[in-house]
C-alpha cells in the first residue's frame, strides 16, 4: 500500500497525539497512557509492596487504605528496581534507594519515582494508569 503525503501526515500526526482506542458506544478517543488491569483489589489485602508487575514497569503498593503505583524504574539510569524487604526499593545498578512512596532516600538517583494513579472498576479490578512518554 502507498500512502500519499497527505495520508503520511495525518498518520503521524495521530501517532504523535496518543494511541485511539474505541468505547462501548463506537466513539473514538484519544489517550495518553497505558492502563494495566492488575487483578483483584482482594489480592492487595494486606500492607505491602507487590513485585508481580515489575517487569512491565511498576509495583503496586498498598499503606493502609491507600493502594497506588510507583515506578519499577530508576529515574537516575533506568535500571529495574528490586523491592526490598522494608519496603522499600533497591538500583541494583548504582545503588540509589527509594521509600515506599518512590522519594529518594540514597542517591545518585535525584528525581523520585512517578506514581502512578490506580482505580478500581465497578468489577474489583484494580486498574493502574500508566503514563506514556
Amino acid at each position: 500500500m502507498i500512502i500519499n503525503r497527505r495520508q503520511f501526515l495525518l498518520l503521524t500526526t495521530a501517532a504523535a497525539a496518543g494511541c485511539k482506542t474505541v468505547t462501548d458506544n463506537g466513539v473514538s478517543t484519544v489517550t495518553k497512557e497505558r492502563v494495566v488491569n492488575a487483578g483483584a483489589a482482594g489480592d492487595y489485602a494486606a500492607d505491602g509492596v507487590y513485585g508481580r508487575f515489575r517487569n512491565q514497569g511498576f509495583f503496586v503498593v498498598r499503606q493502609g487504605e491507600t493502594v497506588f503505583a510507583v515506578s519499577a524504574i530508576c529515574t537516575h539510569r533506568k535500571c529495574k528496581l528490586a523491592a526490598e524487604p522494608d519496603h522499600s526499593f533497591l538500583c541494583p545498578c548504582h545503588g540509589s534507594t527509594f521509600d515506599p512512596r518512590g522519594r529518594v532516600i540514597k542517591g545518585p538517583a535525584r528525581r523520585d519515582l512517578p506514581v502512578f494513579q490506580v482505580d478500581k472498576n465497578e468489577s474489583g479490578q484494580l486498574l493502574v494508569r500508566i503514563p506514556l512518554t
